[in-house]
């Protein structure tokens, strides 16, 4: 057998037992077609086979913006697809209950669920969850688990799962998170660490599967800029105290494989001008970087994800000059490298306090 020097390996979890002996090539099935030069190699159930996986999933990564609401139409269960490219589709009517303040995540590898939210009826907060197929299909709504509330976060983790976090219920914060298996099934409340908080965000970060949660507000102390690390196996980390503005009702993603970026928000400063479209680039360990000063349009209660397999989107949201609130369908790439572009106009239904993620790496 030849020896192949660059041959990267993907590895998932139900291998990871496998891997002492992947090094040698014992087990590589070479009779179908031999791996080339820096090919990618999966497990396929028996065997590692020559197949270009990790360049196949980043070119056809795809993302969703869902839910939200809107001066002119009340709260919507509206979704838009973003394309592989960040091309953002016009709007598609969602199924379920139409409601603001929820969050959303990527799950079992290639599919995506929004949760939670307020739907402004007479059961006013909600522990609904939608699951999103990986051809953004967006299902009728399920009967959640957990406590109802609104403002809360959501990342994947762990290369197939989620977790949703923290968040407002009735008139208090909370720490609570609930984890969600790689088949979309929402866990009961586990009691968090740190500060609770609402009108925060996550996202994942690092090359095994770690999230982030970061900034938002309490009652009590207004806007923070506190992040709680989550673990590959979704354990949450106490208290880290952040960097750069602290601010809420902002938004976040994953960018270049394994970095994220914090986007925009409401710093609750009137000296400052109240909206923002500074960021902060997170690093392949989670650490938190000084403020960037953005570009485009300052907002908050927008949404993000990652597309493409590397690159991210921000969209959406609102501010208000004068007190007259503008909805925005405003997005703002996010280049591999983390760099934010200058606004596109977007296409589709005005609208604020959605949520965002990525699914289909396959479809």
């Amino acid at each position: 057998m030849a020896t192949y020097k660059t041959i990267k390996y993907i590895v998932p979890t139900e291998v990871v037992e496998h891997t002492d002996s992947i090094n040698a090539l014992a087990d590589v099935d070479t009779s179908t077609a031999s791996p080339t030069e820096g090919q990618t190699i999966k497990w396929n159930g028996t065997n590692w086979v020559p197949g270009d996986i990790e360049e196949s999933a980043s070119g056809t990564q795809k993302a969703i913006f869902g839910f939200g609401k809107s001066d002119s139409g009340g709260r919507t269960n509206i979704t838009n697809l973003v394309s592989s490219s960040g091309v953002v589709a016009t709007d598609t009517t969602g199924v379920g209950t139409a409601r603001s303040g929820l969050a959303a995540a990527g799950y079992g590898g290639d599919k995506a669920l929004f949760g939670f939210g307020y739907s402004g009826s007479s059961g006013g907060r909600t522990n609904n969850t939608n699951l999103v197929s990986n051809t953004g299909v967006v299902s009728t709504d399920t009967s959640g688990v957990g406590l109802v509330r609104l403002g809360l976060a959501a990342s994947g983790y762990g290369g197939d799962k989620a977790i949703f976090g923290f968040g407002n219920s009735s008139s208090s914060t909370t720490n609570i998170t609930n984890l969600v298996s790689n088949l979309g099934v929402v866990a009961t409340d586990t009691t968090g660490v740190g500060t609770a908080r609402g009108v925060l965000t996550a996202t994942g970060y690092g090359s095994t599967g770690q999230a982030i949660f970061g900034f938002g507000g309490t009652t009590a102390l207004g806007a923070v800029s506190v992040t709680n690390l989550v673990s590959s196996s979704g354990v949450v980390a106490s208290d880290t105290t952040g960097v750069g503005s602290a601010r809420y009702n902002l938004a976040a993603s994953g960018y270049g494989g394994d970095k994220a970026i914090f986007g925009y928000g409401d710093t609750g400063q009137f000296s400052t001008g109240y909206y923002e479209n500074m960021t902060n680039l997170v690093s392949n360990t989670g650490v938190v970087a000084t403020d960037t000063t953005g570009v485009g349009t300052t907002r908050k209660e927008l949404a993000a994800s990652g597309y493409g397999g590397d690159k991210a989107i921000f969209g959406y949201g609102f501010n208000e000059a004068d007190y007259n609130r503008s909805d925005f369908n405003l997005t703002n790439l996010v280049s591999n490298t983390g760099v934010v572009a200058l606004d596109t106009t977007g296409v589709g239904t005005g609208r604020y306090g959605l949520a965002a993620a990525g699914y289909s790496t396959t479809a």
